[in-house]
């Protein structure tokens, strides 16, 4: 038997209340862009979202797109067929014995509950059917080879073997848009990937310092935002031309407080720039201890620059983990490619790791600062990566 549908679990919005139609709605929406051009039905119900294929040969390619897609907890194939008592039987019957397992059980949530049948009565009857059409066959309802899973709603009854997990979280774009300082290392991309799961849509702000870093720098940015364009399909990347202000910092400021100071400065660029392209919050993908500016001291002192809201979603993550999901999300080795970012290039050999406030503000008053930030935010360049590949938007 050949798969009729694909029903999408929505996990985590089965808590939403009043939202929940919202939620559901932007949901069918992302499904709907998802599986763009493959000719797919895609209706959105209370329960799950049905995506009926035009043929079998889109199976595989559809599952794989709707992987990348947030707030889908699983995908499962599905044999539509008639609710008639003998047909129900034989269709589960047929494939119970079509898996090729020797033992099984049958699971039925009963969705219309005028239907003659109980859940038991129409597991016992489609495991009486298998049992009788294939003698190799048993039931174990314990630690079953294969499950099959019986959805009976009002228009039929929806079969499935098998199921795939999703990404879980929530829709894209149902809570907010944030400004991610994006890096280029390791952990930015996977703070991204985090928030894109939660359902925050994410625009990159990148601190670049020509001469002193490479154009590779943004060889690669580009290369890690064509893996995240899986989980977001159209990306905006705003280079700040950050050379002046480090150039300035180094020149005024003690060596040790240089690292602190020039996060302020970046975190000073980052509300404006936020603020002005209507973004929530600021997010990073800073680790508490993982450097000097991380410690929960100088992430302190930085945060006084701003009262936006600042998200962190890696914090507290072990960086065994974060390489991990790096790696499972296929960001990791574009992560390490030799080439360096401002924050490595200017790192002073004994950065402060508890930066006392007050010397941070009596050396941030060496210098004037205000107009090299306006400067900087006057000179961003914008990249735009959508599925993969770099757009030059028309004018």
């Amino acid at each position: 038997m050949n798969c009729d549908y694909l029903m999408v679990h929505y996990g985590e919005l089965s808590t939403k209340g009043n939202n929940r139609k919202e939620f559901i709605s932007c949901l069918t929406g992302n499904v709907r862009h998802a599986l763009k051009g493959l000719e797919c039905k895609v209706e959105g119900k209370r329960d799950h979202i049905y995506v009926r294929l035009p043929n079998p040969t889109v199976e595989e390619e559809a599952i794989a797109r709707l992987l990348s897609v947030s707030g889908i907890q699983r995908i499962s194939p599905v044999y539509k067929c008639s609710r008639d008592e003998g047909e129900l039987a034989a269709c589960g019957a047929s494939l119970i014995r079509d898996s090729m397992k020797s033992t099984f059980k049958v699971e039925t949530k009963r969705s219309d509950k005028t239907y003659p049948l109980d859940s038991y009565a129409i597991c016992r009857l489609i495991a009486s059917a298998a049992l009788k059409t294939d003698s190799r066959l048993s039931v174990d309802v314990h630690n079953p080879e294969v499950t099959l899973r019986c959805n009976l709603r009002e228009d039929a009854a929806y079969l499935s073997l098998s199921s795939y997990p999703g990404l879980g979280g929530y829709p894209l774009g149902m809570n907010g848009k944030v400004t991610l300082l994006l890096s280029g290392g390791i952990d930015s991309p996977v703070a991204a990937y985090s928030l894109l799961r939660r359902g925050i849509k994410i625009e990159g702000l990148h601190f670049a310092s020509p001469p002193y870093t490479s154009m590779a720098v943004i060889d690669k940015l580009k290369d890690i935002l064509s893996v995240l364009n899986g989980f977001q399909s159209d990306i905006r990347l705003d280079v700040v031309p950050f050379t002046k202000i480090q150039e300035a910092i180094y020149e005024h400021v003690p060596e040790p407080y240089c690292i602190t100071i020039m996060r302020r400065m970046m975190m000073r660029l980052a509300e404006s720039w936020a603020r002005k392209r209507k973004c929530l919050a600021i997010a990073t993908g800073e680790s508490i201890g993982q450097v000097a500016s991380q410690t929960l001291e100088s992430l302190q002192v930085i945060n006084e620059v701003t009262n936006y809201p600042i998200l962190r979603p890696l914090c507290v993550s072990d960086k065994v983990e974060v390489i991990e999901t790096a790696k499972r999300i296929g960001t990791f080795d574009i992560s390490i490619r030799p080439f360096e970012d401002c924050c490595t290039i200017f790192k002073p050999k004994k950065p402060k790791t508890h930066p006392n406030i007050e010397h941070v503000r009596r050396y941030e008053s060496f210098f004037d600062f205000l107009p090299l930030l306006e400067e900087a935010l006057s000179g961003i360049n914008t990249i735009y990566m959508s599925d993969g590949e770099e757009v030059i938007p028309s004018k």
